[in-house]
């Protein structure tokens, strides 16, 4: 999906660049110029950095099993 159509930055994009360790909007900012022209993806942007960066945090979290009690 595009997020900003002028400067044609893609969730993937966005996604990428979580991955490469950008965290705040004024990184997105910087390295891809999203929100930078009109404006009207900046919320877009926020939200799905905002979801990669809670994906990225549940995945580093370990799982934890509980082991079942035998009656």
């Amino acid at each position: 999906m595009i997020v900003c159509v002028c400067h044609n930055v893609s969730e993937r994009k966005i996604r990428q660049a979580v991955d490469e360790g950008l965290t705040t909007m004024p990184q997105l900012r910087e390295k891809l110029d999203v929100g930078t022209c009109c404006g009207k993806c900046h919320s877009c942007a926020k939200t799905v950095l905002r979801e990669c960066l809670e994906e990225r945090e549940m995945e580093a979290q370990p799982l934890v099993f509980q082991a079942a009690i035998a009656a």
